[in-house]
């Protein structure tokens, strides 16, 4: 029995903790927004610029979805034209190696 069946029967989930992780993580934008902003803080439209192909409203998206799960943290700063900035929050960075041993 692999690891993955005994967590799944420890758990009794049948894998959908797996799933909502994968779902959460494993989509096309997540992992190259991380990886992006690793090690950096940046504001949207740096963040845009580097990433090819990305729409403003999936930038969007993905990055509500990331804070939200505590993955990147958002900073406003009180100036006209207000500055948004985001960067890794401590558990986001735990996935910068395991990102990069899936990209290898």
């Amino acid at each position: 029995m692999s690891r993955y069946e005994r967590t799944c029967l420890i758990r009794g989930d049948g894998g959908r903790a797996i799933r909502r992780l994968l779902d959460r993580i494993a989509n096309k934008w997540t992992l190259l927004v991380i990886a992006t902003l690793d090690r950096e803080r940046l504001r949207f439209t740096e963040l845009q610029h580097r990433i090819p192909g990305v729409s403003q409203r999936m930038l969007s998206l993905t990055l509500r979805h990331l804070e939200r799960d505590g993955l990147v943290s958002r900073t406003v700063h009180a100036e006209v034209p207000p500055r948004v900035e985001y960067e890794l929050t401590g558990l986001g960075r735990t996935l910068i190696d395991p990102a990069v041993r899936l990209a290898e």
